[in-house]
């Protein structure tokens, strides 16, 4: 089948959302022209009615293009808050790594391949890192470059600063030794395939961000694994067990689980409370995304330090 749809003009998007019922606003055309018909159609899936598989695409009654606007506008933060969330993480774990490889074994222990499960992941990520350090135009690198020849890659602290998420994810799932990952695991009261499966998770969540996709309502396509034993307070909250809102797709674990990883990390943090502000300043249906019922209410999502106060 060949796809014939011409793009249309502002006057037709305008009639168009007219016509399937949306109350279009006077500043409609200024955040079509800036923001597209497309990207936003995401946003207004949520207010329409169902409809037969070929029938035509109507909204509920009393849908204003401010509504749509307002979930954008929402999901914009959300994809903030996330990020910054996520760089914590990320610089936490890519530390307990390099701390746990280099203390005993040298400033190159990564790239001892007996270390590692399999060697064809670990040629891989050897590979995918040179490339990263060719390409490097970072000081630290450019320095390694010209005072040293042996070996041809930087020291592990320095290398881990240029391993993208996705890469640094594979070389700590790779380790071959269970003891050596829950040493790097210890730190969050999360056991070794958990963390794993969860940065694994982050790359995709990362990506959807930095590309500026819809994070709200969205199926995220690598899900994570859950805690089952520890820590109680966190399985607690994000393993819901029958209840249909607790999609695996959705993002509420993620958000859950960020918010374990701050608490460990820095207690000070602010996530919590920004998360549940953005949720009621932007008056969200939640029950949609995976959160259970009278969440709030869960001692998880209540506490705060008293710095965060």
């Amino acid at each position: 089948m060949s796809y014939n749809k011409l793009p249309t003009t502002m006057p037709k998007q305008i009639e168009l959302l007219a016509h399937r019922g949306m109350k279009v606003t006077e500043d409609a055309v200024h955040f079509l022209t800036h923001i597209g018909y497309y990207r936003l159609r995401g946003y207004w899936i949520p207010f329409e009615e169902t409809t037969p598989p070929d029938g035509e695409h109507y909204f509920r009654e009393g849908t204003s293009f401010d509504d749509v606007l307002n979930l954008y506008v929402f999901d914009r933060e959300l994809r903030l808050l996330v990020t910054d969330a996520i760089e914590r993480i990320e610089v936490s774990v890519r530390n307990q790594w390099v701390d746990a490889l280099a203390q005993g074994r040298g400033a190159h222990a990564y790239l001892n391949s007996e270390l590692y499960r399999s060697q064809r992941q670990f040629g891989r990520c050897l590979s995918e890192l040179s490339g990263e350090y060719d390409r490097s135009k970072e000081t630290h690198i450019k320095h390694y470059k010209k005072k040293y020849g042996d070996p041809d890659l930087p020291p592990i602290w320095a290398a881990v600063d240029i391993m993208t998420l996705g890469q640094f994810s594979h070389w700590l799932s790779n380790l071959k030794s269970k003891a050596l990952k829950s040493r790097i695991a210890k730190p969050y009261g999360l056991d070794e395939e958990v963390l794993c499966s969860f940065l694994h998770h982050l790359t995709v969540i990362r990506n959807i961000c930095a590309h500026h996709g819809r994070l709200w309502n969205r199926r995220v396509t690598i899900t994570m694994k859950l805690p089952r034993s520890k820590p109680s307070e966190l399985t607690g909250v994000i393993d819901h067990g029958p209840d249909p809102n607790q999609a695996p797709r959705k993002i509420y674990n993620t958000l859950a689980t960020l918010a374990w990883f701050l608490d460990c990390i820095c207690p000070e943090h602010h996530f919590r409370k920004r998360l549940t502000t953005l949720i009621d300043t932007h008056r969200i249906d939640v029950s949609t995304v995976g959160f259970p019922e009278g969440w709030r209410e869960l001692e998880f999502w209540q506490q705060e330090s008293s710095k965060e106060e």
